[in-house]
C-alpha cells in the first residue's frame, strides 16, 4: 500500500498518438493552403487618377487593395498558424507537468 504511491502510468493510446501527429499536420496543410491561395490571388493593378479641374473630391467605393482571394487566403493562413500555436503551448505545457503525461 505505501510502496507504490504515484499513480499507475498508462502508455498513450493509439487515439492520442494520433492526434498528436493529426493537429501540427492540419495546421501546416491550412498555413500552405492558404500561401497558396493568397499567392495565386494577388491582383497587379495600377491606378492613376489625374482631376486638376476638377471641384469635386474623389471617392473609391469598394476599393479594396487586396482582392477577396488574397483575404481569404491571409485568414487561412492565420487559423493554420493559430492552430499550430495551441498545439505548441499545449504540448510544452504537458511536458512541463510530469504528472499528466
Amino acid at each position: 500500500m505505501g510502496e507504490n504511491t504515484t499513480p499507475e502510468e498508462h502508455p498513450p493510446s493509439k487515439r492520442a498518438a494520433g492526434a498528436a501527429v493529426l493537429v501540427p499536420l492540419l495546421g501546416l496543410v491550412t498555413v500552405l493552403a492558404g500561401v497558396l491561395i493568397a499567392y495565386l490571388n494577388r491582383d497587379f493593378t495600377g491606378w492613376f487618377a489625374y482631376a486638376p479641374l476638377s471641384n469635386t473630391p474623389f471617392v473609391a467605393n469598394g476599393a479594396a487593395f487586396m482582392t477577396q482571394g488574397t483575404q481569404i487566403g491571409l485568414a487561412l493562413m492565420v487559423a493554420g498558424l493559430l492552430l499550430l500555436a495551441f498545439w505548441a503551448g499545449y504540448r510544452l505545457g504537458r511536458k512541463g507537468n510530469p504528472g499528466q503525461r
